[in-house]
């Protein structure tokens, strides 16, 4: 199996946020390799299905991205992963975006504005990227 994606040290931290891998008849799949593989596939951009055989069954991996995903597991890893960054000062709270200077959309001129005198401001729904599958993808 492939473990170029963490040191043993780094899985120490972060692995035991990660759920047990639910496997049907054969042996299941390692926590860790199936993070890896989905570290490698969006990595690379390849589509679930192209995944190497070293990380197992392709299907296995996605199921359990979607699982973990619905669970909120990858937002419990990012509130973790900045606690041990915010521990260790290497977190910078100040930084934020203006978008007066966040470059817009080419097509985003044309979004209805708010009438002179109204507070009220159109809200456009933007889909979740950890599941929703990309435009012009196959997804899984």
């Amino acid at each position: 199996m492939s473990r170029d994606v963490f040191s043993d040290e780094m899985w120490a931290l972060i692995g035991p946020i990660f759920p047990a891998v639910k496997g049907g008849g054969r042996p299941p799949v390692g926590r860790r390799t199936v993070v890896e593989a989905m570290i490698w596939r969006f990595r690379t951009g390849a589509t679930w299905r192209d995944l190497p055989e070293r990380f197992g069954n392709w299907n296995t991996i996605y199921r359990n991205f979607d699982r973990w995903a619905e669970a909120g597991v990858w937002a419990k890893l990012l509130e973790h992963v900045q606690g041990i960054a915010q521990e260790s000062g290497d977190v910078d709270w100040v930084a934020s975006i203006d978008s007066t200077i966040a470059r817009v959309h080419q097509h985003g001129a044309t979004l209805p504005r708010p009438k002179k005198g109204s507070a009220k401001m159109t809200t456009i729904p933007i889909p979740n990227p950890l599941t929703t599958p990309s435009a012009g993808r196959a997804a899984g």
